[in-house]
């Protein structure tokens, strides 16, 4: 080994502490920076593949197929904008019925709405069907289904029984459209049979089919290249004809969204651990220097270039940063892996990693900014001159330097203070030192800033998984036949346990109303339904009476106040191509009904794709007993039992006719935002110990500098009680301040991050989630500061108080 090399060796080994220091704090920088630029990447990579080895639609149009013929439609592949075009398809909505025994379901089980498209074959210029198992339809009789909309396989039959005929139609195949175009396909001849336009006696098409074209834009990178493809089809046929659009871009947000909403946070974490890591490796590595002149003296006696000192201490901060790089990249790659499979699943493809290439550049990055960080300080240290380091000396250089008039103004003032004589030297000696002052209160700033980012950060997703619910408000839920209560509530089955059982909700009112300690209830029906511009089926959640107080946080418009309104997410919005103030058409059965959309809402029911209106949406759609309130959720008086309300309100229900069982309800949680959760709580404490021992580094150079003046005290008698406190008061003050400053810097990288994440799911974050900082929060936080400069400090001013008096004053 060279003889530079044994001096790098050397210094890494002997300051282990700070070597320690900058392996974790280029460990979490580069972890984050991995995580973040890597889901951001290998996230979209998976759809965006499927996307263009399927030549996905930019742009699915829906027609209305009563008022346009199939030419008319056609015609619209001619509209500016559109490179390419597939259709008209045929399309309906249809509840099918299984008729034969699986795996998955048995017989006779009526499965959810399906949005059933009449495609000759899988190919075509736009949106080409993966047949993932089976084959494509090719005569009557026979249908491919969706793999993840229908449960069941080759060879299971499904019976549509409001169809012409109730016909029969046997599983050939299973299939997967990349941009979710239908949720089952058949022959085009079959559709039509389907639609009753070929029935034999004659009827009219159903009035829930309609005709679907897929378009292939040629800008479609932006939202609003897409909407400007929409607009364009829109014109070329009469207004009103074309009743809904999705673009890619939804279906693309909706397949990634679990995924991207990591990345803004990692994104600041990474920023956070980047900056603290220059911080720190310039203090340590200024530090080594400061510590070091009469070493680097010798080295220059020796014959050492100017150039070669400088290496030797960029170096001593490469190395360790080196191996912090690399233990970063694995950690990084080793979290994204879940987050990863999950996007890969959505669209069927292998699991994706973090691309090489980020492996390569983030830590190259890393490693760029840890060398311009230890370059200035390596500077100083190579223009040192050779007899000047020898002689002067590490105390005289450094400490004899450091203090000016402010720092000589703050001495005799210090013992005018009327406190304890070592506490008012600590809280003299920042302005001694301020430049090492300033770098200590930055590394407290830093932790300071990640921990009340972190605790909003948890504050935030704690709210969101407790409002995510529906009717999540509830204490207890009585059910009246079917569904399920909320999570967190206590639960009544009234009508027996039996599912299929259902008891008056007239009669489950009544007693509620009349049951001492209910302070106040409503009911909820559900049922599946087609919505326009809208695949598949949408879950709707009716309501019946006051529901207002427990209702979705909304962040647009407004709550329902009456019949025909209707409230949706964001992500519907988006989906459906509509915005609060528009109309849609629920469809079942052949029986529409239009709801005027009210407000937009946060919530995670239906996959953010439910609507939520009135029972009497579901009443003029024929549903029948299915419109009338399944559940009941119920809001007891402040201060009532719970278990003695559940036993009392059983009984009534009893002796009205309508018996009930109770259970306790289980808390719903999302996996999500518990990954989130632990990630931000590791990143975090990585930060903090990274901060303190940030601290613990500039308190132990600080200490080594005054090591002859502290000899000096102790010989005047200071304790070793008094020379912890004033070493603990010299860093308390200055982290105080960090911290009661770091507060509303972390507040604001809260509130900038948050909407960001929430635009990654396609909704809003509801405004109260994020104002989470009470002022007892807030002062806690400031508090905290100075918590972290005082556990950096302890540990030094443990050592500088068993020095011993003698060793103290022969150090030079």
């Amino acid at each position: 080994m060279s003889a530079l090399g044994r001096v790098v060796r050397a210094g890494v080994g002997r300051r282990r502490v700070q070597t320690v220091v900058m392996v974790l704090t280029t460990l979490m920088a580069v972890t984050a920076s991995v995580l973040a630029a890597g889901l951001l990447v290998a996230a979209r990579a998976p759809f965006e593949r499927a996307f263009a080895e399927q030549r996905g639609a930019h742009l699915v149009g829906q027609f209305d197929g009563a008022r346009a013929s199939d030419a008319e439609v056609k015609a619209t592949a001619e509209a500016a904008g559109v490179a390419a075009a597939a259709g008209p398809f045929l399309s309906l909505s249809v509840r099918p019925r299984t008729a034969s025994q699986s795996e998955f379901v048995p017989a006779g089980v009526d499965l959810p709405p399906l949005t059933l498209v009449g495609r000759a074959d899988a190919a075509g210029p736009v949106d080409r069907i993966e047949l993932v198992e089976g084959a494509w339809p090719s005569r009557a009789g026979q249908i491919a289904v969706d793999e993840s909309e229908v449960p069941v396989r080759p060879g299971a039959r499904l019976t549509i029984p409001d169809a012409p005929g109730s016909p029969t139609l046997t599983v050939v195949g299973v299939a997967r459209s990349v941009t979710g175009t239908a949720d089952a396909w058949v022959t085009p001849d079959q559709a039509k049979v389907l639609a009753g336009a070929t029935d034999a006696a004659g009827a009219a098409p159903q009035s829930s089919s309609s005709y679907e074209m897929y378009y292939r834009l040629h800008d479609a990178r932006t939202a609003a290249d897409v909407a400007a493809g929409r607009a364009a089809v829109a014109r070329s046929v009469p207004e009103g004809v074309m009743t809904g659009a999705r673009s890619y871009l939804t279906v693309k947000q909706e397949q990634t969204a679990n995924a991207m909403a990591f990345v803004p946070f990692l994104v600041a974490f990474g920023g956070l651990g980047l900056f603290l890591s220059v911080l720190v490796i310039g203090i340590v590595v200024g530090g080594a220097v400061g510590a070091a002149t009469r070493r680097i003296g010798v080295l220059k006696a020796l014959g050492f270039t100017p150039g070669q000192v400088v290496r030797a201490y960029v170096a001593q901060a490469f190395v360790p940063a080196a191996v912090g790089c690399v233990l970063g990249v694995g950690l990084g790659n080793v979290l994204a892996v879940p987050v990863l499979a999950e996007a890969g699943d959505v669209v069927g493809a292998p699991t994706t990693t973090v691309p090489l290439w980020i492996d390569v550049v983030v830590p190259v990055g890393a490693l760029v900014l840890v060398a311009g960080a230890a370059l200035v300080p390596a500077l100083r240290a190579g223009r040192l001159r050779t007899v000047e380091a020898i002689t002067v000396g590490r105390t005289a250089g450094e400490a004899g330097r450091g203090a000016g008039r402010l720092g000589r103004l703050a001495s005799r003032l210090a013992p005018r203070v009327p406190l304890p004589r070592a506490v008012g030297l600590g809280l003299a000696y920042p302005f001694a030192r301020p430049g090492r002052s300033l770098v200590a209160a930055a590394a407290v700033g830093f932790g300071a800033v990640s921990v009340t980012f972190a605790v909003g950060l948890a504050l935030t997703l704690g709210a969101v998984q407790e409002g995510r619910l529906l009717n999540s408000a509830a204490d207890v839920v009585v059910e009246a036949g079917g569904g399920q209560g909320s999570p967190g509530a206590d639960v009544v089955r009234a009508g027996g346990e039996e599912e299929g059982d259902r008891a008056d909700p007239g009669a489950v009112a009544d007693a509620l109303r009349a049951q001492e300690g209910t302070a106040r209830f409503y009911g909820t029906a559900q049922a599946r339904v087609a919505a326009s511009g809208v695949t598949g089926a949408t879950t709707v959640v009716a309501y019946e009476g006051d529901s207002a107080w427990g209702a979705p946080q909304i962040v647009s418009g407004r709550w329902l106040h009456g019949a025909g309104e209707a409230v949706v997410t964001e992500r519907f919005l988006d989906a459906a191509g509509i915005e609060v103030g528009d109309t849609v058409t629920l469809t079942d059965d052949g029986r529409r009904t239009a709801v005027r959309i009210v407000g937009a809402a946060f919530f995670t029911a239906g996959g953010s794709m439910a609507l939520l209106t009135s029972t009497t949406t579901l009443a003029d759609l024929g549903l029948g007993a299915d419109a009338r309130p399944g559940q009941f959720h119920v809001r007891t008086e402040p201060g009532t039992d719970p278990a003695r309300y559940l036993d009392s309100l059983n009984g009534a229900l009893k002796a009205a006719g309508v018996g009930a069982v109770a259970r306790t309800g289980t808390p719903g949680t999302s996996g999500v935002i518990v990954a989130m959760d632990a990630l931000i709580g590791m990143l975090t404490l990585m930060l903090v110990v990274v901060a303190g021992l940030g601290v613990l580094n500039t308190v132990v150079l600080d200490t080594r500098d005054r090591v002859r003046d502290l000899g000096v005290l102790k010989a005047l008698g200071m304790t070793p009680r008094q020379t912890v406190a004033m070493v603990v008061t010299s860093v308390a003050g200055v982290g105080l301040l960090a911290g009661v400053v770091a507060v509303p810097v972390g507040v604001a990288l809260h509130r900038a991050v948050t909407p960001l994440m929430g635009d990654a799911i396609g909704m809003s974050v509801p405004a109260a989630d994020i104002a989470v900082y009470d002022p007892p929060v807030l002062v806690l936080l400031a508090l905290g500061g100075l918590v972290l400069a005082v556990a950096g400090a302890l540990l030094p001013a443990g050592w500088a108080a068993r020095a011993g008096t003698a060793t103290a004053l022969r150090t030079e």
